[in-house]
């Protein structure tokens, strides 16, 4: 019998947390969600969702003693999977405000061009660019949720695993060794997101 992987699911105020944590338990996941660095070191992956704004977020990782602890886990090269906001915050820093990001990923979180209606809300299709084995499933062009002004720009094109077209190519997906981070919202994309959720479990349960 698979052993049962636990998930510790972020918790920073930022909104979506319990649709995020029902996605994961319906591919299989136990899932706390948490501001605990203990749970989160317990833990047999970390997920990082989030929405809503730069500043306020960072300012509610510090308060409550999350940035080290997240940090920590990524560079331990533990299994991670960030969504949205969650991918954003992992740049060096934001046109959407003045506090730093966490400075996992070198680069800058950009704010969508004018000429398209913002925020860019809804379906859009994934150019998958990488063969990791938690995005190898997805099939060019498949299409998944979107909800944000800003999007990540890592300064390394190796990071870039998938890309969206919106305006402006972005990057909609990033991977490397144990970590997975998107633009969009599996927990929003019905069976193709649940099935991406699914892979990055099978993924844990085997590292």
């Amino acid at each position: 019998m698979s052993k049962t992987v636990r998930v510790a699911i972020v918790d920073y105020r930022a909104g979506n947390l319990r649709s995020v944590a029902k996605a994961l338990e319906a591919a299989g996941a136990e899932t706390l969600v948490t501001s605990d660095a203990r749970d989160i070191e317990r833990a047999d992956a970390l997920v990082f969702p989030g929405q809503g704004a730069n500043d306020s977020s960072m300012r509610a990782l510090k308060e409550r003693g999350l940035v080290g602890p997240i940090t920590d886990f990524i560079a331990a090269d533990r299994p991670f999977f960030g969504v949205c906001l969650g991918l954003q915050l992992l740049m060096d820093s934001s046109d959407e405000g003045v506090e730093a990001g966490l400075g996992i990923i070198p680069g800058r979180t950009r704010k969508l061009p004018t000429g398209q209606k913002i925020p860019h809300m809804g379906w859009n299709s994934v150019d998958i660019r990488d063969d990791h084995e938690v995005l190898a499933g997805v099939i060019d062009g498949t299409h998944f949720y979107f909800v944000h002004s800003y999007y990540a720009d890592p300064a390394d094109p190796s990071m870039v695993a998938g890309t969206t077209e919106y305006g402006v190519e972005f990057c909609s997906a990033v991977a490397r060794r144990a970590l997975v981070a998107v633009q969009f919202h599996p927990e929003k994309s019905g069976e193709v997101g649940l099935d991406l959720y699914r892979r990055f479990i099978d993924f844990v349960g085997r590292v």
